[in-house]
């Protein structure tokens, strides 16, 4: 168990997962679906990352795909969420997710544990131990259903500055991390 590689670790999950960034569209589905599920949704989100950290590799090996390849990929729609955060644009297309009554699966798949945050797990897996992204993924989820428990508060507290402030600074914490990634898969 290394500290700093379970906060690095932390660090680049809380930034593709952008609980923060997607606090407004968690609000917006609050109001549309009249109530959260903060633990379900937090639950859920835990199976699929931690299935993914196990099982995700097996699947790539079933297409023929190394798992440095597929960190590159990753590091490469890290590094393209990144100037979404960044630049405050919109490079990947939303599929209506907020659609439907329910607001477990909205939020677990794909807002909280989409493709970025499963791509980013395979990506952490080419370059630290599963025991210390295990305990990054927990640390995240533990933030994920503090935020959701506590939309309210925030969205009074913080405000749309406040959001769009912390979205940027999380943004290039992740372009450096992406970069990390690639240069030590591309290279291998």
């Amino acid at each position: 168990m290394n500290i700093k590689d379970i906060l690095s670790i932390s660090l680049v999950l809380f930034s593709v997962i952008d609980i923060v960034g997607s606090i407004p569209i968690i609000i917006d589905l609050r109001k549309k679906a009249g109530k959260i599920h903060s633990f379900k949704a937090t639950l859920i989100s835990g199976v699929l990352m931690v299935s993914f950290l196990f099982i995700g590799q097996s699947i790539l090996k079933l297409f023929g795909i190394d798992v440095e390849s597929f960190a590159v990929a990753g590091a490469i729609i890290m590094f393209l969420l990144a100037f979404e955060m960044i630049l405050g644009i919109t490079l990947f297309k939303d599929d209506g997710h907020l659609a439907g009554s329910s607001s477990v699966v909205p939020l677990a798949f794909p807002l909280i544990s989409g493709a970025g945050t499963l791509t980013t797990i395979l990506s952490l897996r080419a370059v630290y131990s599963e025991w210390n992204i295990l305990m990054g993924i927990t640390l995240n989820l533990v933030v994920v259903y503090i935020v959701l428990k506590s939309t309210n508060w925030l969205e009074a507290k913080i405000g749309q500055s406040g959001f769009s402030i912390l979205r940027r600074v999380f943004g290039i914490i992740l372009l450096s991390i992406a970069i990390k990634i690639l240069k030590q898969n591309l290279f291998a």
